[in-house]
């Protein structure tokens, strides 16, 4: 219900905005807010990428004019007056400048109390020279000391588009597929599936790009790659189990390009007859050695790798020109007998469709094989921290990297395809004259000069487009060129996913979305850069480079990077779809369609191409999801899925203002008076009982005489509490004169369309007769409103009260603490808590912010009930409403095992008529009803001490005899409405006998129960107030368990009608 607190004491809660002020008599006052200066070392290490994202193009630090030009700027106060200032990038920044205190904009409340005081506002207008709000006031000393660190510091390493994502997307894309597995592909599946699985995957990954582009350029994207951006999108839910995926493939991606350069080195070696165990532990200890190499680089930090992959691209670029180059370079006679003839007409269209000896399954097996190059797309994504301005670079860098190695696969898998045969046995006596070539000569070599016949017949021929993996190196014009670049493509990616890796899990790891993993989040460096997670991701690619085989780990990390593709695309469009105000992309080149279809490929070719891999890692994605799901993690990000719901919720909302109200659809949706919810838990507890996941449930805190008491900040406070808690429910803070007042207002305020309250719920006035007598009769008052609201009116009473206030207070007595207390956690460190006051006055103003005792807090319904009953007096027909609560209440777990009993007042001699009758209407109304006990000695008169105890409780509000003079009721009746004459008491007297006999009855049957639900008598507008109140106190006091008085407003509430 309401609550009140000192006028006294309301200007020292939270009225001050969170900023300092500096007030002097010639200058307005300067709000600053309280942010800590960054000091040198955390500056260089933590907030380093975040301070470069926010900065414009302005000044050096270091300069002293560029410093007093850009605070000259921030001083240009606004046309209205010299406190209110121009808008500015600070005020919308989350991050700080080095060396200087994050400016904010002044608060409405700072705003119209400088111009409430004449003085300040005058000063304020007649200052030019003054300090304006926003303007950061830094301490001398701190100030020099920041200045000085970032001297001292290092800039950290920031790169272009060009470096940072294009040339790091090629590399990633120009693969070990590439050069060791494009020439199998193109034999095996044709050159025109080959041509359909590389547009296909360009079609892929050319929509995920898009998708990119436009999340990226909806706001600073910091570190995190593509879990930053699911994550900000979707949310934590879809971002957490993404995050791990992403970060666990591009660790693969590094073990499989490190595995292809081990085989080139293997196969190197061989050449040479160097062999060290065998074939597959040289791949081992290659791997092994080269994957401990890329860590050292990656260790040294991102200037040293970016340095290395610029090299990488350049010796790539050599390669490909001396690769087309040979292609039109005549063959020698050892290169046609390995199957090489330069363009020939007949080697292209014999290399057009599949090879006639594969399976039907040969497009996805290839696919499955091939796409892994195309999972470079994200390389520069993933560095996204590291980047001068990210929302430029990932969409041009990346767009730009798919064009030119598209053409790159297109043109290699032609050339290829025009140029070598598919099977030749490298023997140089295998060649025979063109004019003399017997019947026994088969296949293509023969029009060549070169009997391969033997390898169509089962031999084992180690050359040609189908069997030899160097085939590049065979049409090169200097074979050692290709190593080189085999060895620049698999170094450059390995060392691209060792990076990426790290930089992803990171950022995972810094929101705190999944336990233990918070070891892996530091940073080091001027680049914070993730020694830890380097270390981690060393250690998985190298588990799997010790499998050994390439075509083993590509299909797995096709799924995982599809999947990932799959969530980024989703996030797309379902971020488009929601028409969120805070969904304006500066790409405009996507379309929301498009990325759903993008999605939904990325799905169906994860099960096409490894079916127990997608299995696997739609098992891990749920798995994560439900854990998140469950913990609900405390951050928020302005997700697509928060616009989403809202639109929903807005939807339905509008949707079903338009349908007319039916008795089978209605659910009681409670406005329950509780003041602050932590101080009356017990009455939020019971009403959450059967309203969670039903109906409404609003909360209503109706603030008397105070009305700067509760913030912003203790009214989020609350609302954690009601979440810690589990209770559904809203929260609605209102000022008003009285608890009558704010009660009339939000009944008539509060709800929207059909969610609108029904049933008004209020606990019992333990108080009564010692309370002021206008508080009981604003109270009562109340009760009568609701009435006449069509308003349903439950009373909740326990035995021992529900308010805890003096409960709180005496727990927090500082005499009672320890030193240091321990915060309640709710859900992994999402609970509210408070400090504990020290005095009675200090808790007083602050009572009203859940603290750690209150979140401890345990009710009776909280409890398992076991197998007691619960009670039902259905005195009055009120449409339902009295059995429709102990009907949902028992479909409760802790509520499942009671029995409900239902007494109904009868005649001695129609007794079994009326339970019959009942016993019927009530299996009707396909209510699980235990008995049904008609109550036949209701009209006996009750025993005298009950009457006594009944007498002396009205007995302080009756009129006194010089009051009521030949029975005309004075004028102090009139004044003093709660006040009851001789004449209303005697004729409402047999009323007040019954309500007192029902007390016994009650007392007598219900001595065991869990619950007593009595109907609530609706008085007439003449009753008196406090005579009303002791009806009310006469019905269930006496009682050992928690007792309603229930009323509904008269309308069918349930119905045995099927329409």
């Amino acid at each position: 219900m309401g609550h009140k607190l000192s006028k006294g004491n309301a200007n020292n809660v939270d009225i001050i905005p969170q900023g300092r002020f500096s007030i002097s008599e010639e200058a307005p006052p300067s709000y600053v807010a309280q942010e800590e200066v960054a000091s040198p070392d955390v500056h260089s290490a933590g907030r380093s990428t975040e301070m470069t994202q926010v900065s414009t193009e302005a000044e050096p630090e270091d300069s002293a004019e560029g410093r007093r030009g850009s605070k000259q700027d921030a001083r240009r106060p606004s046309l209205y007056s010299t406190i209110d200032v121009v808008p500015q990038l600070d005020f919308y920044a989350n991050t700080t400048f080095t060396g200087r205190q994050r400016r904010s904009r002044p608060s409405l409340e700072f705003l119209r109390k400088a111009f409430d005081d004449g003085d300040s506002a005058s000063n304020a207008e007649g200052s030019g020279n003054g300090s304006l709000p926003g303007i950061p006031e830094v301490e001398g000393n701190v100030d020099g000391a920041s200045t000085h660190g970032a001297k001292k510091a290092k800039p950290p390493v920031r790169f272009g588009w060009v470096t940072g994502v294009m040339i790091r997307c090629m590399l990633n894309i120009w693969g070990v597929i590439l050069f060791l597995r494009l020439s199998i592909i193109t034999s095996r599946a044709g050159i025109i599936l080959t041509w359909v699985i590389i547009l296909l995957s360009v079609l892929i990954t050319s929509v995920t790009a898009l998708s990119v582009s436009a999340i990226s350029t909806n706001g600073r994207v910091k570190s995190g790659g593509a879990y930053f951006m699911i994550s900000r999108t979707l949310g934590p839910e879809m971002g957490g189990p993404i995050g791990v995926v992403f970060s666990f493939a591009n660790a693969l991606a590094c073990s499989l390009n490190t595995i292809g350069f081990a085989e080139t080195v293997r196969d190197l070696l061989k050449e040479y007859d160097v062999i060290m165990v065998d074939e597959l532990n040289d791949v081992r200890i290659v791997g092994a050695i080269t994957v401990t190499l890329l860590l050292l680089i990656s260790l040294a930090g991102m200037e040293w790798e970016a340095k290395t992959q610029i090299l990488f691209f350049l010796v790539l670029m050599v390669t490909f020109a001396n690769y087309f180059a040979g292609t039109f370079l005549p063959p020698t006679a050892e290169k046609q007998a390995q199957g090489f003839f330069s363009y020939r007409r007949e080697i292209f269209i014999d290399n057009l469709l599949p090879d006639t000896r594969s399976d039907s399954s040969v497009f996805f097996d290839m696919f499955a094989i091939f796409f892994p190059s195309a999972i470079g797309i994200l390389s520069g994504a993933n560095i996204s921290g590291d980047l001068k301005d990210p929302e430029h670079a990932i969409p041009k860098g990346t767009l730009m990297a798919i064009l030119f190695t598209t053409f790159s696969y297109l043109a290699i898998s032609a050339t290829v395809g025009s140029c070598v045969i598919r099977d030749a046995t490298g023997d140089l006596n295998d060649s025979v004259p063109l004019l003399n070539v017997s019947g026994v000569c088969e296949g293509l070599g023969c029009g060549f000069g070169w009997n391969f016949t033997r390898c169509t017949q089962g031999a084992d021929c180690k050359y040609g487009l189908a069997q030899d993996r160097q085939v590049l190196r065979l049409v090169s014009g200097f074979g050692p060129l290709i190593l080189a670049g085999i060895f620049a493509a698999s170094l450059s990616s390995a060392l691209a996913f060792l990076v990426s890796a790290p930089k992803v899990f990171q950022c995972l790891c810094r929101d705190k979305i999944y336990p233990y993993i918070g070891f892996f989040a530091k940073g080091y460096g001027k680049n914070d850069e993730p020694l830890r997670a380097y270390i981690l991701t060393y250690f998985i690619a190298l588990a799997f480079i010790l499998i050994g085989s390439l075509d083993v780990i590509a299909p797995l990390i096709s799924n995982f990077f599809l999947c990932s593709y799959a969530l980024i695309n989703f996030s797309c469009f379902h971020a488009s779809i929601t028409n969120s105000p805070g969904w304006r992309p500066s790409f405009r080149f996507y379309n929301h369609w498009t990325a759903l279809f993008g999605a939904i490929i990325s799905v169906v070719l994860m099960f096409l191409l490894t079916w127990w891999a997608a299995l696997i890692t739609f098992s891990l994605i749920l798995f994560l999801l439900g854990y998140v799901t469950y913990k609900k993690p405390e951050v928020n990000w302005g997700s697509s899925v928060q616009a989403s719901t809202y639109k929903m919720a807005l939807s339905y909302s509008v949707s079903l203002s338009g349908v007319e109200d039916h008795v089978k659809n209605y659910r009681p949706q409670c406005l329950v008076l509780t003041g602050p919810p932590h101080l009356r838990p017990a009455l939020v507890d019971f009403v959450g009982s059967f309203t969670k996941n039903i109906s409404l449930m609003i909360c209503g805190d109706i603030l008397m005489e105070d009305k700067t008491a509760l913030t912003q900040r203790s009214t989020d406070s609350l609302v954690k509490w009601l979440n810690c808690r589990k209770v559904r429910s809203f929260y609605t803070l209102l000022n008003g004169e009285s608890l009558r007042d704010g009660a009339r207002t939000l009944m008539q305020a509060t709800g929207l369309g059909k969610l609108k309250p029904n049933t008004l719920v209020m606990g019992f006035k333990t108080n009564w007769r010692e309370c002021s007598p206008y508080s009981l009769e604003d109270y009562v008052n109340t009760i009568y409103d609701t009435f006449d609201a069509n308003y349903g009116v439950c009373i909740l009473r326990m035995m021992d009260g529900l308010d805890i206030t003096e409960e709180m207070l005496c727990e927090d007595n500082a005499a009672f603490e320890p030193d240091e207390s321990p915060r309640q956690q709710c859900n992994d460190d999402t609970g509210s808590t408070a400090p504990s006051p020290s005095d009675a006055e200090h808790s007083q103003q602050d009572h009203h912010i859940p603290d750690h005792s209150s979140s401890q807090t345990t009710t009776v319904f909280q409890n398992k009930q076991g197998k007691r009953t619960v009670d039902v007096y259905w005195i009055s027909d009120d449409g339902g409403l009295t059995l429709l609560i102990p009907y949902l209440l028992t479909r409760r777990k802790r509520w499942r095992h009671c029995k409900v009993r239902v007494f109904v007042v009868g005649q001695q001699q129609t007794i079994e008529e009326d339970r019959k009758e009942m016993v019927c209407l009530l299996q009707s109304f396909r209510l699980d009803v235990h008995d049904v006990i008609v109550i036949t000695d209701s009209e006996r008169p009750p025993l005298s001490k009950s009457l006594t105890r009944f007498e002396n409780s009205i007995a302080p509000f009756r009129l006194k005899s010089g009051e009521q003079e030949g029975g005309v009721v004075h004028p102090v009746r009139a004044e003093c409405p709660w006040r009851v004459s001789d004449k209303e008491l005697d004729a409402l007297r047999l009323k007040s006998e019954r309500k007192v006999r029902l007390n016994e009855i009650i007392r007598r049957n219900s001595k065991h129960a869990a619950l007593v639900i009595v109907s609530l008598p609706v008085p007439q507008s003449d009753c008196p107030s406090s005579l009303y109140m002791a009806w009310l106190d006469a019905l269930t006091c006496g009682l050992h368990c928690p007792a309603l008085l229930i009323r509904g407003n008269q309308q069918n509430v349930l119905t045995f009608y099927c329409q």
